[in-house]
């Protein structure tokens, strides 16, 4: 760190931040962001949207959480009681203690979890692996619990509405018109519930969730660099991924090992602002400088995907990031956005320009995807068609609700997927739940103390915002890992909220 400080690079950069805080520059922007604190704390349309409804507001206290709780720790209970029976035995065992030990650093387990299934290759990939792995997770949790009478699953802090969610997507498969396609992704959807309730209980602090960024971190680095290898070695235009007569001259999609660019692309923008909290909040220079450059790396790779939706969805994410976390930047970031458009590569830029092209075939072949689906909620609106992409082509096909060439694999949209697959609770569990967490998100990160936890809660909040734009134009759900890794991220803004209420009642 000292080479770095004597360096001239580091007075040059020092030279500029003294000149910059004494500019007219620094004043009006500074001014900027003054004002738009004020428009924030004063708005009456963001007090409405940031206000907690009386269901949420209601759900740690109510009888089902409680009955919910009781069921769920049940197992940590009897473990716990096991163990006070046999304290001195259990105290004396090295093979106890090592477990016991390895209970209370299951979200050190997890990030290691992160690392090792989300960098496995498609065609190396089983959904057992997840499954498993969030089983031995939750085992290693259970070992905490029977020492540790205070570590239990924490259902209230899920809150009411991913609970109505995973209600609806239970209910959906005695509901489908082919229960035997739908069981099998009932699994997939367990995974994540398991994924979401470790996750919240397991973290215990921002050194847990610096902790699970990291781990992320290693994923999006692994699967950008093969994508920018990928880039090199060079990628064949496939027709199914790009309209040649729109997108002239376009190089070839990379994909990395997630099988289709798309889904390379969304993992990018879930994960990417987790890579970017951990630029900010890492403890030493070198982790920072890590950080940047495999967020420098994943941005590259996004760009490389030339999937119109999720850059989209990750300029979304990024400008949510910044509105959360440093409001008076906002003026800075939008002249730094400008500033940047004239720098992108003419590939690129003209990619973009085609996204309201429906002349382009990517974009118009959407379309009786979406009118299909429209069709089943208008046939099936409360029960929907059944769990699973299965079920719902069935459906579709034995209904003669689809009028295209191509295929229906599903509704290229999460929200009109969500609702045919598990009916109006579904849609209404799921859409509460984003709004939900993203709202107390940002109540939190807006009334804490600038923090670790605060910066990494904001940024899993605005991958969640990334991922919802996204959704428009894309099932994000399509590949269950990528699912798992949407909860996820959906279970660190949750545990990020905890971490923040825990740390403002102990300033008090």
């Amino acid at each position: 760190m000292e080479l770095v400080r004597q360096s001239n690079l580091y007075r040059l950069w020092t030279l500029l931040c003294v000149l910059y805080e004494g500019s007219a520059l620094h004043r009006c922007l500074a001014a900027l962001g003054r004002w738009c604190n004020r428009q924030i704390d004063t708005s009456a349309v963001l007090r409405v949207l940031c206000r907690e409804g009386a269901v949420a507001r209601r759900w740690e206290e109510s009888g089902s959480c409680h009955l919910l709780g009781a069921v769920l720790n049940l197992p940590g209970w009897l473990l716990h009681k096991l163990y006070t029976l046999g304290k001195p035995l259990f105290d004396g065992s090295r093979f106890a203690g090592l477990a016991f030990e390895m209970g209370a650093e299951t979200a050190i387990a997890q990030s290691w979890l992160v690392m090792l299934l989300w960098s496995i290759p498609f065609e190396h990939w089983n959904n057992a692996y997840n499954l498993m792995g969030y089983f031995l997770l939750l085992l290693l949790f259970l070992a905490r619990s029977m020492r540790e009478r205070d570590a239990r699953l924490d259902v209230a802090s899920i809150g009411f509405y991913p609970v109505l969610m995973f209600g609806a997507v239970c209910l959906a498969v005695p509901l489908s018109c082919h229960t035997s396609m739908s069981t099998r992704f009932l699994m997939y959807h367990a995974v994540c519930a398991l994924c979401v309730l470790v996750t919240v209980s397991a973290v215990r602090n921002a050194g847990d969730l610096k902790r699970l960024c990291a781990g992320a971190a290693v994923a999006v680095m692994v699967s950008s660099l093969y994508g920018v290898y990928q880039r090199i070695q060079g990628v064949e235009v496939v027709k199914a991924y790009v309209d040649l007569t729109v997108n002239a001259g376009m190089p070839g999609r990379v994909e990395s090992f997630f099988d289709n660019p798309n889904t390379f692309a969304e993992v990018l923008i879930i994960l990417l602002p987790l890579v970017a909290a951990l630029v900010l909040c890492a403890d030493r220079w070198w982790g920072r400088l890590a950080a940047a450059g495999i967020f420098a790396v994943g941005a590259a790779a996004l760009g490389m995907t030339y999937s119109r939706a999720s850059w989209v969805g990750i300029a979304c994410a990024a400008v949510v990031f910044v509105f959360l976390w440093k409001p008076k930047l906002i003026p800075a970031f939008a002249v730094a956005c400008v500033v940047c458009v004239p720098l992108l590569p003419t590939t690129i830029w003209n990619r973009i320009l085609t996204i309201t092209n429906t002349t382009d075939s990517s974009t118009a072949s959407r379309f009786p995807l979406y009118e299909a689906a429209l069709r089943v909620i208008a046939q099936s609106p409360i029960s929907g068609a059944g769990l699973g992409t299965e079920a719902v082509q069935a459906f579709i096909k034995e209904n003669n609700l689809y009028h295209a060439r191509a295929p229906f694999v599903h509704a290229h949209n999460i929200y009109l997927e969500v609702w045919i697959e598990a009916g109006v609770l579904g849609i209404v569990g799921f859409v509460g739940s984003m709004l939900w967490n993203i709202k107390n998100a940002a109540r939190q990160v807006r009334h804490c103390a600038d923090s670790a936890a605060r910066t990494i809660t904001a940024a899993a909040s605005a991958a969640l915002c990334g991922a919802m734009v996204a959704g428009l134009a894309d099932y994000l759900w399509n590949y269950p890992r990528v699912m798992s890794m949407f909860w996820f991220v959906f279970a660190m803004a949750l545990a990020g909220v905890k971490i923040c209420r825990q740390m403002a009642a102990e300033e008090k």
